[in-house]
């Protein structure tokens, strides 16, 4: 066959004479076309005519898998012939003429091998090695020692294929989240494919399954028709191609099949992810030790560079511990095991309506968690643990945005916009809603509805099954119903117009907390969707209509402590009586109530602070009350993991710290260096109220910051620094973030405004 009847040929396979071939009847086809043409033109050549040389297929044509103006990937090998050059030329130079393209070389099985020992694409390359003409021993010889080798030596090129592989997913970027996705080397595609291969081959991980086996076969058909449709080598998607393509392969139209494209993108993106991982060298102790095992929260560790399930945990009864899991890999950043993720696929219930506390306060952790958060719910979600905890997640999961404007598919997009929301949650009074919020604005896409509307029923349901009170969920669904309300009105409405003030104010039910979580929403919103869809021009517009609304609205952002209850008034009786601490362990086990009591003017909050804080002690609420001419001090507090420690232990510390003996800030400073998680950079924040003390010479400070080890304690060692004196105070930490009140004067009685500026300077810098 001459060079014009194959390009002739090929152009009638393309263009469906004399009928059309689906994609993989037409690869199948152009493989035998060439086969037969490579087979004629080796004979011609003198390939075949006696031992020692051999045509060798790699590559798609190796693999049977070519796709239309896809180069040919050939070797011409031999063992030692003294004619090679002259067959080489009479085998290469009629191919050129037929306008093949060719990716050639001429070796002998040593030189091969001696290649592939240096050059990572060649030994992976070799392990498709199909003959294809001429000696078929020397071709199987070859072969076998190829896959011999690459199993010897895989394990020692790990590091070399995993650091090849991020830098083409960095050039390439990921197919699942590209609005024109590289179908050959982009995170999740056919290139992966081969790395996954060449892991399964060296027996380093087990052949892909079904569903990677489905990825491929989709992958392979949309580059097929592509090139079919554009008549050209062409890997890269476009929105114009993918409708083309879309209609060849019988879908709706692009976007159904964009998501497909992202759901098969993400499979193979994990499934490389975890094999890499899992093959990695692992990491050793010091002197070549195991690995370490670092409690992270109870029933979790970090083992190694991964984290994992404690020896003691037992997934079967511990629904919470899925979430436990989930925000420890977020907000360390490390990943979570396969092991764990198949032990909790396999054994953990499902959570029951409403939620415990626990599990709903870890929720808030694992969205505040900042980057860490998008791996995290990736795992979840390629292991079906996401969808036990939102079953509404499956309508956008994979979902394309119909925005241009849009950068993520909307299940992305959500993920992205609580990440960013967790740099704003200082500027809020309820982060823990923000966050929720952010996680469920757009979860009403994808169906023929307002998804704003739908949205806000969905969420509301949502905010109850995991426990949220009513007040709480109607915030929720409110934020998730106008979460467009201050972008539409800010830049296409008139903000100076009282009229366009007083409807803003009567859609969000002068309601100031719901007004900020709208503030925050609107910027964490703009932010995941794309560039420059967030402004200073933007900003600007939004914090003044924010502000103007404010001075409707007329609300403020905390609540006083609530009155003591009577258990919580005869623990305060008895500890002022005995003149010591006392400790009280709830019949769960994990809440602890500590009261100290102290003569007047004794400075109880940092030391307890400091001292819960030594024991990894959370606290949730801590009130300041003087009580028959005495001070005394109730906290509540709960282990992050592990029991609470013991009273006799903690009292005698508690004595010492109040008294001044105790270290503690060489000791929290420790265990700050050895502990502190990686936390989202959100700046702290102060506010002030001066109408709700009643008193001239009191006021409350709110501060809103990320919360740390030792926080609170820092905190209350600023205001003391600053002689301020703390009435009382009320802790909210909030997953990741803490809202936290102080009432206090200063011990001068003289309220300035320069000791009002030290004071928020102190707190913002110990904040920090």
């Amino acid at each position: 066959m001459a060079g014009g009847e194959l390009a002739e040929a090929v152009d009638r396979l393309l263009a469906g004479r004399p009928g059309r071939l689906g994609a993989p009847a037409l690869r199948a086809a152009l493989v035998d076309l060439y086969e037969f043409r490579l087979g004629k033109a080796a004979a011609a050549a003198g390939v075949g005519t006696g031992p020692g040389v051999a045509l060798v297929a790699v590559g798609g044509l190796g693999r049977r898998e070519l796709v239309p103006f896809s180069d040919l990937d050939l070797v011409l090998l031999h063992d030692q012939h003294p004619d090679i050059a002259t067959i080489a030329d009479a085998l290469w130079y009629p191919l050129w003429d037929a306008r093949i393209g060719l990716d050639h070389s001429v070796r002998t099985p040593g030189e091969a091998l001696q290649v592939a020992s240096a050059d990572l694409r060649t030994a992976m390359g070799l392990l498709d090695a199909r003959h294809l003409a001429g000696d078929a021993e020397l071709t199987g010889r070859l072969a076998a020692a190829a896959r011999d080798q690459w199993r010897r030596t895989a394990r020692t090129r790990l590091p070399e294929l995993a650091e090849s592989t991020r830098l083409r997913w960095q050039r390439s970027g990921e197919i699942a989240q590209s609005a024109e996705p590289d179908l050959k080397y982009g995170r999740g595609g056919l290139r992966d494919l081969g790395v996954l291969g060449a892991l399964a081959a060296a027996q380093l991980t087990d052949r892909p399954g079904e569903e990677l086996r489905q990825a491929r076969e989709l992958l392979l058909d949309v580059r097929t028709e592509l090139r079919r449709e554009l008549r050209r080598d062409r890997d890269v998607l476009s929105g114009v191609d993918a409708g083309l393509v879309a209609a060849e392969l019988g879908f709706g139209d692009r976007f159904a099949l964009a998501r497909k494209l992202s759901g098969a993108g993400r499979a193979v993106g994990y499934a490389v992810d975890v094999a890499l991982r899992a093959t990695a060298e692992p990491p050793r102790g010091r002197f070549g030790r195991r690995p370490s095992r670092t409690p992270l929260a109870d029933g979790v560790v970090l083992h190694g560079n991964e984290v994992a399930l404690a020896r003691d945990a037992v997934p079967a009864k511990d629904p919470a511990l899925l979430l436990r899991v989930a925000a420890a890999a977020a907000r360390t950043r490390a990943p979570i095991s396969h092991g764990t993720l198949r032990a909790l696929a396999e054994s953990a219930p499902e959570l029951r309506t409403p939620w415990p506390a626990e599990a709903r306060d870890s929720l808030t952790e694992l969205l505040g968690a900042g980057e860490g958060l998008v791996d995290a719910v990736e795992a979840l979600d390629r292991t079906g643990l996401w969808a036990r905890l939102f079953p509404e997640w499956g309508a956008v999961r994979d979902l394309p945005p119909r925005e241009p404007v849009h950068s993520w598919t909307v299940d992305r997009h959500l993920v992205r916009t609580a990440v960013e929301a967790a740099k704003l949650t200082t500027t809020v009074s309820r982060p823990d809603l923000l966050l929720l919020a952010a996680l469920l604005h757009d979860i009403g896409k994808g169906r023929d509805a307002d998804h704003s509307e739908l949205g806000a029923a969905i969420s509301a349901e949502v905010a109850r099954r995991i426990g949220l009170s009513g007040p709480d969920a109607a915030l929720v669904s409110g934020a998730v119903r106008h979460h467009l309300l201050l972008a539409h009105t800010a830049t296409r409405r008139d903000i100076e117009e009282p009229g366009t003030i007083a409807r803003v104010a009567a859609t969000v039910g002068d309601d100031v907390v719901l007004l900020e979580l709208l503030q925050a929403l609107t910027q964490a919103d703009s932010l995941a969707t794309g560039p420059g869809m967030w402004t200073d021009w933007k900003a600007g517009l939004v914090a003044g209509l924010v502000h103007r609304c404010r001075q409707v609205v007329q609300g403020h952002g905390f609540r006083p402590p609530e009155p003591l209850d009577a258990r919580r008034r005869e623990l305060v009786a008895a500890a002022v009586a005995s003149g010591r601490g006392e400790v009280l362990i709830t019949s769960d086990g994990k809440v602890a109530t500590v009261v100290v009591a102290a003569p007047a003017h004794t400075d109880l909050l940092a030391p307890t602070a400091g001292v819960l804080a030594l024991h990894s002690l959370e606290v949730h609420t801590a009130v300041l009350r003087g009580h028959d001419g005495g001070r005394a001090g109730i906290f509540t507090a709960s282990p992050k993991f592990g029991s609470p420690p013991d009273p006799a232990l903690l009292r005698e510390q508690l004595a010492r710290a109040v008294s001044g003996v105790l270290p503690l800030e060489a000791k929290i400073a420790a265990k700050e260096r050895d502990y502190q998680p990686t936390r989202v950079a959100a700046a702290p924040k102060v506010l002030w109220f001066d109408e709700e003390t009643g008193g001239s010479s009191t006021v409350v400070l709110e501060l809103r910051a990320t919360d740390r080890i030792g926080l609170l304690y820092r905190v209350a060692g600023a205001l003391r620094s600053c002689d301020a004196e703390v009435k009382w105070a009320k802790v909210a930490t909030l997953g990741a973030a803490v809202v936290d009140s102080f009432a206090i004067s200063p011990r001068s009685g003289r309220l300035d405004p320069g000791w009002r500026q030290r004071v928020e300077r102190a707190v913002l810098a110990a904040a920090s």
